[in-house]
């Protein structure tokens, strides 16, 4: 069966606007790039290079490294957020996180770590132990300058190493840290008028109990 024929008219020759001098492409480009080293010289926003370390690139707030624990106070030790839940060990990807709970001389916990130590060697910065602690106790550290000549002592980290205060934590994170400071005050304030509504209610079952006490009639 013959295929009929179709009255395809021939392609349109491409006009002068369209045709363009071989290696043009590579001329506009070189242009560009011209262009940005020059200004590189005087504009501030093209001024990419730094005299490290005598000048330091600002970091920016998304930027983390390492772990780090939060305290409040003065106390590093008495006033870490963590509980030695153990959440953030558990869900540690790499398994670079050890915490031994800490316990009083009847075997009773205190809610604090006795030991908290994060291998740093080993540790690959995703953040999920940030992510999922509920105690708003671990972030992901700003600090990169942490080369050293032992490569196993001094890359394991212990609590008083990852300690760090609320003020750093502000300084490093603003933003972050507003929304949590925020947080636990409403939680805080939250607490202290249950507790107090609570204690209003006992003073007033006392009361009651007192008055009934005395309107009730002598044998």
């Amino acid at each position: 069966m013959e295929t009929p024929e179709t009255n395809t008219p021939p392609a349109a020759p491409p006009s002068l606007t369209e045709w363009s001098l071989p290696g043009m492409g590579l001329l506009k480009g070189l242009a560009v790039t011209g262009a940005n080293m020059v200004q590189s010289f005087y504009r501030k926003d093209r001024m990419t290079t730094i005299q490290y370390p005598e000048q330091r690139a600002p970091i920016s707030p998304n930027f983390r490294n390492f772990p780090f624990l939060v305290y409040d106070g003065d106390d590093a030790m008495a006033g870490l957020r963590c509980t030695a839940c153990s959440i953030c060990e558990k869900e540690c990807p790499p398994q670079c996180i050890y915490i031994v709970l800490d316990r009083d001389e009847n075997g009773k916990s205190l809610k604090r770590p006795k030991v908290f130590d994060i291998d740093v060697s080993v540790c690959m910065n995703c953040g999920i132990c940030a992510e999922v602690c509920p105690f708003d106790s671990i972030y992901m550290d700003g600090e990169y300058e942490l080369a050293t000549q032992d490569r196993f002592g001094d890359l394991v980290f212990n609590k008083q190493r990852l300690a760090r205060s609320t003020d750093y934590h502000a300084k490093l994170r603003p933003v972050q840290a507003a929304a949590v400071a925020a947080s636990r005050k409403a939680a805080e304030d939250k607490k202290l008028a249950a507790a107090a509504a609570k204690e209003a209610k006992a003073k007033a079952a006392a009361e009651a109990k007192a008055k009934a006490d005395q309107e009730q009639p002598a044998p």
